[in-house]
């Protein structure tokens, strides 16, 4: 038998023996046909000797933005707020090709896939002039080549300007669902409309960045969004990502908001990183911090899940591509209980990515995260050591460190 540490990319695992859970028990996990169950079964691959080591869900990336990953350092680095951000976006954009964008999508995936991502819903810009399809069709490409060994969903980002026979064009090119950004528009209930007219046309999900701004001087658009929804019945799946203005309602305001968001069945996905990092930039005290009111969405019953949003890019000049750096970030701004944290991040991903349930549970797809025996709090705060990534009980990726320091402590760690 194999430990974690000595499988490759690409081993098919049948067993794993003795692994912990979270729960604090210890099991054996069969996986027949991508599928966890707990009894016997005969089912070919690797046992694997999984004492010592836990398992978990694997991690999904809800929000994130391939096209953009991994350009911040490209010409003069600046920190930016939301509308300097789209600028400086805007200016390179004109230099960047397919074929950079794909080169940097599969070099960011490899960053998810290693920290234990095996999900993941990227948007891409659709410009309102050039070829405004490049990157789209590079993100399609790339999709479909991994589709082996990662989920993608690929939404295209529909910009107000951005006319309406390229929108339709857009939406007829295979993506997963349809996005834009209604509150950059002048009247954005209007745009909204126009991005649910196309979705219905083209039977495709909508996954809208909404109430971005913490400026309570507009509309709110999640409230839009939601009446929209129900007023016209639409029958696929919605997203709202972002969400921060709803930081600043009154409570009466919020709870009413976020009951009629829970009647249309709007998933909303919270990206704490990069709207801490952009928000609030124009104050110069008592600086109101961007991140959504996560407790109040999770008591009203609504599907929440979380992302990191921008990787190293003109939007987030940092970033890991890790979830649990997410979570982290919900946990000390959000203020959730890790649990919560852990599970906005694997299940509430999977739940709004319309995906099946995955984790060491009988009947769940055997897409799991190992790691080094760990509690639930040293978990979201980042395992440092070693990480095996399964996806549908095949190695999809393996991180092994050797760290040695001259500091040996006397008692082991209740977490070691």
């Amino acid at each position: 038998m194999l430990g974690p540490s000595a499988l490759r990319p690409g081993d098919r695992v049948a067993r794993l023996r003795g692994v912990h859970l979270l729960d604090g028990r210890t099991t054996d996990l069969t996986i027949v046909d991508g599928t966890i169950t707990t009894g016997a079964a005969d089912t070919p691959g690797v046992d694997v000797d999984a004492s010592g080591w836990v398992a978990v869900s694997a991690l999904g990336e809800p929000h994130a933005h391939l096209d953009k990953a991994l350009t911040v350092d490209r010409g003069a680095t600046r920190l930016n707020g939301l509308i300097e951000a789209v600028d400086q976006w805007h200016r390179m954009l004109p230099d960047i090709d397919g074929a950079d964008i794909r080169d940097r999508a599969e070099r960011a995936l490899g960053h998810y896939a290693a920290a234990g991502v095996t999900a993941i819903r990227t948007h891409v810009d659709v410009p309102p002039d050039g070829d405004a399809l490049r990157g789209l069709r590079a993100l399609l490409e790339l999709r479909n080549a991994l589709t082996g060994h990662l989920t993608i969903q690929v939404v295209p980002l529909i910009s107000p300007a951005t006319p309406s026979p390229v929108v339709e064009a857009a939406a007829k090119e295979g993506a997963d669902l349809l996005g834009g950004v209604p509150h950059l528009a002048d009247d954005p209930a209007a745009e909204t409309a126009r991005l649910l007219d196309v979705a219905e046309r083209a039977g495709l999900p909508l996954d809208l960045h909404t109430d971005e701004t913490l400026d309570l001087t507009g509309g709110l658009d999640l409230a839009d969004l939601a009446d929209q929804v129900i007023a016209r019945g639409f029958r696929y799946r919605v997203t709202a990502s972002h969400c921060v203005r709803l930081s600043m309602l009154p409570p009466e305001r919020l709870t009413s908001t976020l009951d009629r968001v829970a009647q249309a069945g709007i998933a909303i996905v919270v990206l704490p990183q990069t709207n801490l990092y952009l928000q609030g930039r124009d104050h110069g005290h008592s600086v109101p911090r961007g991140i959504a009111p996560v407790r109040a969405m999770l008591d009203a019953g609504i599907t929440v899940a979380a992302g990191g949003d921008n990787l190293r890019d003109p939007f987030n000049a940092v970033g890991r591509g890790d979830p649990l750096e997410t979570a982290s970030l919900l946990v000390s701004a959000a203020h959730l209980h890790p649990h919560e944290a852990l599970e906005a991040v694997t299940g509430g991903v999977r739940a709004a990515m319309h995906l099946p349930p995955a984790g060491p549970a009988d009947g769940a797809a055997a897409d799991l995260l190992l790691v080094p025996a760990q509690s639930l709090t040293s978990l979201v705060a980042g395992p440092g050591d070693a990480r095996v990534v399964l996806r549908a009980g095949t190695v999809l990726a393996r991180t092994v460190t050797d760290r040695v320091t001259a500091i040996v402590p006397r008692t082991p760690p209740e977490d070691r």
